[in-house]
């Protein structure tokens, strides 16, 4: 079993930074792809970014391009979520979550493991 524990999450203003932290233990998830969800309120959990487990093939949703870096660190055990330049629109719980799939994926169901989620709030 793999648990994944966010954290980093809060409030931001407009145009802000935030780097989220997945911590995970139970066992190595260096082969497995990795990859970040959010979701907003009264909206469904959506695809933001995904990351192979080798950490030479990444994917974004449209929105984010630009702005957020999905990376990890094997060694650690830990992914990460830079978002810079926040917007008001990015205000959601992020997931963070593991596929024993080694290729990056947009699709929820591919991920055996999740987070937990940290809130994340993007207001003036």
């Amino acid at each position: 079993q793999v648990q994944l524990v966010e954290s980093g999450g809060g409030l931001v203003q407009p145009g802000g930074s935030l780097r989220l932290s997945c911590a995970a233990s139970g066992r190595t998830v260096s082969n497995y792809a990795m990859g970040w969800f959010r979701q907003a309120p009264g909206k469904e959990r959506e695809f933001v970014a995904t990351i192979s487990w080798s950490d030479t093939n990444t994917y974004y949703t449209d929105s984010v391009k630009g702005r957020f870096t999905i990376s990890r660190d094997n060694a650690k055990n830990t992914g990460y979520l830079q978002m810079n330049s926040l917007k008001p629109e990015d205000t959601a719980v992020y997931y963070c979550a593991a596929s024993p799939r080694r290729g990056i994926s947009t699709i929820a169901s591919v991920y055996l493991y999740w987070g937990q989620g940290t809130q994340v709030t993007v207001s003036s």
